[in-house]
C-alpha cells in the first residue's frame, strides 16, 4: 500500500512537472511516449521512444526527452529539456528539425537546436551550426548561417 501512494505522488509530481512547462501562457502540456522512467530524488523523468510534447500551437517530437524539474508549494516547474534523436519542432508552416534540442524555461523560454539545425517554412529553408529559438518574442539566432529563399513572383504575360 505504501509503495502505491508513493509511485502515485511520483506519477502525480510528473504531471504537475508537464504542466509547468506552459506556466507562463497556462497552456498545459501533454507529453506522450512509449516509455517513462522517473526520478524523483534526482527530479527527472525519462521520455523514450516516439515522444511526442504538444503545448498549444507548437509541437516537438524525439526519440528521447530527459525533463528536469524543480518543486515547490505550489507544484513542480519544468527547469530544461534535453531532446535527443530526431528531433523535430513544428509551430504552425515552421519546421525545425535537428539531432539534439535543449529547452530552457528561465530566464526567458528558448530552445536551442545543435545537430545540423535545419528550419523550413513553405520552400525556404535555413540552415547552420546552432539554432536558438525565442518562443515568446517568436525569433530565431542562426550561427554559421545559409538561408535558400525560393521567391515565387507572379509572371504575368511575357512576350
Amino acid at each position: 500500500m505504501r509503495d502505491n501512494r508513493r509511485i502515485a505522488a511520483i506519477i502525480v509530481g510528473l504531471l504537475f512537472a508537464v504542466t509547468a512547462y506552459a506556466a507562463e501562457t497556462k497552456e498545459p502540456t501533454v507529453v506522450t511516449s512509449q516509455k517513462l522512467t522517473t526520478d524523483q530524488k534526482a527530479k527527472t523523468a525519462l521520455f523514450e521512444v516516439n515522444v511526442v510534447a504538444k503545448k498549444g500551437d507548437r509541437t516537438m517530437y524525439a526519440d528521447t526527452m530527459l525533463v528536469y524539474y524543480s518543486e515547490d508549494k505550489s507544484g513542480s516547474n519544468i527547469k530544461k529539456i534535453d531532446a535527443d534523436g530526431n528531433v523535430k519542432l513544428v509551430r504552425g508552416e515552421r519546421v525545425v528539425t535537428s539531432k539534439h534540442a535543449v529547452y530552457y524555461a528561465e530566464p526567458e523560454e528558448y530552445v536551442v537546436f545543435t545537430g545540423e539545425p535545419r528550419a523550413s517554412e513553405g520552400e525556404n529553408v535555413v540552415t547552420g551550426t546552432k539554432m536558438t529559438y525565442f518562443m515568446k518574442d517568436d525569433h530565431s539566432i542562426v550561427e554559421d548561417s545559409k538561408v535558400f529563399i525560393v521567391n515565387k513572383e507572379k509572371t504575368g504575360n511575357r512576350q
